[in-house]
């Protein structure tokens, strides 16, 4: 991410990267057990990003996750028909032109649509190369939400057990593996973590190594409202180019190029210097043409241009003439069919032939057939015109009308001998009137003629633009840098009616005595792919330096990889408890205690089983009553 006032490209313009995901290759197999326990599956099951990879035992764990893609799923069309299937994460490469088709399993962070992760979880088994058959015989460390709703751990317990036979599972809160992977090892410490990431940000408070869950509190904000919030103020900024300002483009700037006030209200202040602005906007290039908008092209070409026009619109009319006259023809078959009906004496067909036709008498029959064989011997004529002139002279034609087309040939005879005329001459032909169709196709074409149109074309110069088209496709990127990023301390900002993180610490920390608020600000562990602006830790400690008693200590430490730390402290907790059983669920576990069962270890939540109430309680006191309400009445009866 970028810092206020960092060295940038000339003139600070900064082009799109508009980067493409690469498919994952499929590893072959699996790493080899050392030992008799299997591997460990590591699953960060993210809301924004899964991470998957192998937890090695030995000396070397291995590389950083073998998997890292978008959690979404898009399913392809005519897949239930043998077309292209599901695609997932980083086999659908640029995900904006497929926006309006992705799919994720969560709601905010919490997993809730059991058949998208379903396919998540076969993609990562798939390309990480599970060997086994049938089954996926690894244990598996998943991470999911702080205080995650018991059904929907029952129903990922059922999806592992159930589905993939998994022989145990062990869940865990990701920002307290990012904890446990940057604290000392076999210190049990307690602190504040603040892990704020695409969807919520979490305030944990963790006493003597394990979470108070009581005191937690879950903010609705994230990277994900940030970059709408983003995206709506660029778009109200740049109107004509709402397309080109998409979310994948916004979340590009908030990684790079946003960053955090340390004094809002200050920094704001800045940027009213023209100085100040100009040095620190940063202008993101769009991309365009360089093809100008202007015609350059030469007389002779506009020339073939326009007789190619000409041509197609001559083809386009003769096809549609000949339809019509096809159509006409099967009308006057038919109608000549009737006709012989009643040459023939058939009168009961006949008139009810006439019925179909809707007509009355033979008179009116006879008149239509009249009408219609004179109307196609003139299309056929009006088809044998067209193609005897087929070569028009588009320079020298120029048609007195607007919207009729004349087709030159030869002039036809006075008399043209067509049956059933009265001996008077054949109307000249006449102008083809374009229908509504036709207008709206010639409209498509450059006009043919103007109007004042001279007689020798001048040479068209080269036009020159008159703006920079560079300069018109760039977005100036000013004091949106920091106002995105600010929601999460000014919810107020977007209308969402929530405390801040400054506002929530200071709630968390005011639930506790005197000392157990000082033992918790000496850790206050900032986690998660949000706290990587620049910026974040010196406003966690000046947020910190307003709420704490005057000349008070505390200690603010941002983790190592905020982003793959979750993985990385799942990875070692998988390593450090491989075969302690207490901290494992398994099979016999699920199929005994349910799906919603826990087993608590420090990074794990609270273990709150479901409590029915007791029918048989209810049952007895239910009796009890009506044996008491007979008693009385019978008490009542003997008084009487």
């Amino acid at each position: 991410m970028a810092t206020p006032g960092a060295a940038g490209p000339a003139g600070n313009v900064f082009p799109f990267r508009d980067s493409r995901a690469t498919p994952d290759p499929v590893l072959q197999a699996g790493p080899v057990a050392h030992g008799p326990l299997s591997v460990p599956l590591v699953l960060d099951n993210g809301s924004f990003q899964a991470r998957a990879g192998w937890a090695c035992p030995g000396p070397d764990p291995g590389p950083e996750p073998r998997l890292q893609f978008r959690a979404v799923c898009a399913r392809g069309r005519g897949g239930a028909r043998g077309g292209a299937g599901p695609q997932v994460g980083n086999a659908l490469g640029s995900l904006e032109p497929l926006r309006w088709m992705l799919r994720s399993p969560f709601d905010r962070n919490v997993s809730v649509n059991l058949e998208l992760q379903e396919l998540l979880f076969d993609y990562s088994f798939q390309h990480l190369g599970v060997s086994s058959q049938g089954c996926v015989d690894h244990p598996i460390v998943l991470t999911e939400a702080m205080c995650n709703p018991l059904y929907s751990r029952q129903m990922m317990s059922e999806l592992l057990f159930e589905c993939y036979r998994i022989p145990k599972v062990a869940y865990g809160i990701d920002s307290l593996f990012s904890f446990y992977h940057n604290k000392a090892k076999n210190l049990i410490s307690s602190g504040l973590v603040i892990s704020s990431g695409y969807q919520c940000t979490h305030i944990l408070p963790i006493l003597e190594g394990r979470l108070d869950a009581k005191n937690c509190k879950r903010i609705n904000l994230g990277g994900s409202q940030a970059a709408g919030y983003l995206q709506r103020l660029l778009q109200l900024k740049y109107p004509g180019h709402l397309a080109a300002i998409t979310l994948s483009r916004m979340e590009e700037i908030l990684h790079e190029h946003s960053y955090i006030a340390e004094d809002y209200l200050e920094e704001l202040q800045k940027w009213r210097c023209p100085d100040y602005y100009e040095n620190n906007v940063h202008k993101m290039q769009l991309p365009f043409s360089n093809k100008l908008l202007g015609s350059t092209l030469t007389a002779e070409e506009k020339q073939e241009r326009r007789q190619q026009q000409l041509r197609r619109l001559q083809e386009l009319n003769a096809r549609r003439r000949e339809e019509k006259l096809q159509l006409d023809q099967e009308r006057l078959d038919r109608l000549l069919y009737v006709q012989e009906l009643l040459e023939d004496g058939q009168m009961d067909q006949f008139h009810k032939a006439l019925i179909e036709l809707n007509m009355d008498s033979p008179e009116e029959l006879q008149s239509y057939i009249h009408k219609l064989s004179s109307a196609v011997e003139q299309a056929k004529q009006k088809i044998l015109q067209s193609e005897v002139s087929l070569e028009v002279d588009v320079v020298d034609s120029k048609p007195e009308g607007n919207v009729s087309v004349y087709l030159r040939g030869p002039p036809l005879s006075p008399r043209c001998g067509v049956p059933g005329s009265r001996g008077t001459e054949t109307p000249e032909l006449e102008p083809l009137e374009p229908s509504l169709e036709d207008v709206e196709s010639i409209n498509d074409f450059e006009p043919l003629f103007s109007e004042e149109a001279p007689e020798v074309e001048k040479p068209v110069p080269t036009i020159q633009p008159v703006f920079n088209l560079a300069a018109y496709h760039q977005l100036f990127v000013g004091t949106e840098r920091i106002r995105a990023p600010e929601i999460i301390f000014q919810p107020s900002l977007i209308g969402e009616e929530q405390a801040g993180i400054a506002e929530t610490v200071q709630y968390i920390l005011d639930r506790y005595p005197k000392d157990v608020q000082e033992m918790l600000v000496q850790n206050v562990f900032l986690t998660g792919g949000n706290m990587m602006y620049p910026g974040m830790k010196v406003r966690i400690e000046k947020e910190l330096l307003a709420m704490r008693p005057f000349q008070s200590s505390f200690q603010v430490q941002l983790a190592s990889n905020p982003v793959l730390d979750a993985w990385y402290g799942a990875r070692d907790w998988a390593l450090d408890h491989l075969d302690d059983d207490a901290v494992w669920v398994t099979r016999k576990d699920y199929e005994e205690k349910g799906g919603e069962y826990l087993k608590e270890h420090c990074a794990s939540n609270v273990y709150v089983p479901i409590r029915l109430p007791k029918q048989a309680a209810r049952s007895s006191d239910a009796q009890a009553s009506g044996k008491g309400s007979a008693a009385g009445g019978g008490g009542a009866g003997e008084q009487a």
